[in-house]
């Protein structure tokens, strides 16, 4: 899936480098709101025996059981820079600079050997002996943690109506991410970790024209990594999570005079 992504992208970058002739360099920068999506995290354990269900038994898990819950994740913040080139065809290409952030807000839904086990008392995870008298869901949904993506693209952009006082413009991106989680409920630590990945973006935008160099510009950013994986700090297991993002964003861009 990955790899037809990574093709779809670089062909797309293709007609940048047909009959272009580079224009003049630009550099810009951004500030916007980070719309961090959902995470349906999901992995599988190593061999381990629970804490107390609340009823004073535990429970065998057998190594290679399947769990996972769901992550909501609060509006948080993106900035970027970028420096690039513009092409007298209209295209442009450049070098971005990007950092995301997001807390989390809540989890939920919290399944094992696909059974839900919300209602079960928190010590059956915590690894306790002793019943601590809440619940699973409860100790969940206090949803502390925070992920945070640092990345760099390399972009290719189309601007519409080149010249004129608005300029509509499409781009896309393929970079690495430094993808770093922190999930810790209720002061709990369960995942703590950072891993590079494989990132893409999608974008499409309006720069308006407050003088020859200078102009301004809005827009919406998709971007996405592949899932992350990272060692369950609670109780023996991988688990993965999503990455996936919606930006945005306002920022400034200065051209520099033509070649």
């Amino acid at each position: 899936m990955y790899n037809r992504k990574i093709l779809a992208l670089l062909l797309a970058f293709a007609p940048i480098g047909a009959a272009a002739h580079a224009d003049g360099w630009y550099i810009g920068g951004s500030v916007g709101v980070n719309t961090q999506s959902d995470s349906d995290n999901s992995g599988q354990t190593g061999a381990f025996t629970t804490g107390n269900l609340g009823d004073g038994s535990t429970l065998d898990v057998a190594d290679g059981t399947p769990y996972g819950w769901n992550t909501e994740f609060e509006s948080g913040v993106s900035y970027a820079l970028e420096a690039g080139l513009r092409y007298d065809s209209g295209w442009r290409s450049g070098i971005e600079i990007a950092r995301t952030g997001a807390d989390v807000d809540t989890h939920s839904g919290v399944t094992l050997g696909g059974g839900d086990i919300g209602s079960l008392d928190a010590a059956s995870i915590a690894g306790s002996p002793t019943a601590l008298g809440v619940s699973v869901a409860d100790v969940v949904a206090d949803g502390q943690g925070e992920i945070t993506n640092t990345a760099i693209f390399v972009n290719a952009y189309y601007d519409f109506n080149r010249g004129g006082t608005i300029e509509p413009y499409l781009g896309v991106g393929i970079g690495y991410s430094d993808v770093d989680v922190t999930y810790k409920p209720s002061n709990i630590g369960v995942i703590d970790g950072s891993e590079g990945k494989f990132a893409y973006q999608a974008r499409a935008g309006a720069t308006y024209a407050l003088s020859n160099n200078w102009g301004i510009f809005g827009e919406y950013t998709y971007r996405a990594t592949e899932d992350v994986e990272f060692q369950n700090q609670l109780f023996p297991g991988t688990l993965e999570i999503e990455n996936q993002s919606h930006i945005f964003a306002i920022g400034a861009r200065y051209r520099f005079d033509s070649l």
